[in-house]
């Protein structure tokens, strides 16, 4: 559900966006609004899940997960019992990270970090565990952009 987001709300988020370890006195101070303003805006934001969490992002290379993968999967059931048991099975395979259904050629497309192709390999035989019919992977050889910041 979309919410009216005024200047300020958009500001604060701006300010998250890039830094989500910003205390809440550097946040008021930055868009010119009390301490207590400028936590009932934040409040406001999580309720509306305008804000779904505050993370901290880790360079996969650095902690030994150099390759990431995007795998278009195709399959020929489409149904509910197995829409459901797809899910339940990528949500449990570690490395993958981001999961669509799309419209086109793919059915769903699936983004993955491993260590490796061995690695690669461990993931793919617990993805076809769902029922695959037709799975392909491109990997990443050099990541040209990656952000995590919405335009507001």
């Amino acid at each position: 559900m979309a919410i009216d987001l005024d200047r300020v709300d958009r500001q604060l988020l701006r300010l998250l966006q890039a830094d989500a370890a910003l205390s809440l006195a550097d946040l008021a101070e930055a868009v010119n609004l009390s301490r207590s303003a400028c936590w009932r805006r934040l409040q406001k934001l999580e309720a509306a899940e305008v804000i779904r969490g505050r993370v901290t992002l880790l360079n996969p290379a650095a902690v030994g997960l150099p390759l990431t993968v995007f795998i278009s999967i195709r399959t020929n059931q489409h149904n509910q019992g197995w829409a459901e048991r797809f899910r339940e099975v990528v949500s449990r395979v570690e490395g993958v990270q981001e999961v669509y259904r799309m419209g086109g050629d793919v059915d769903y497309l699936v983004k993955a970090v491993v260590a490796d192709m061995p690695d690669y390999d461990r993931l793919y035989q617990q993805l076809i565990e769902a029922d695959l019919s037709d799975v392909s992977a491109g990997f990443v050889m050099e990541e040209l952009k990656h952000s995590t910041v919405l335009p507001l």
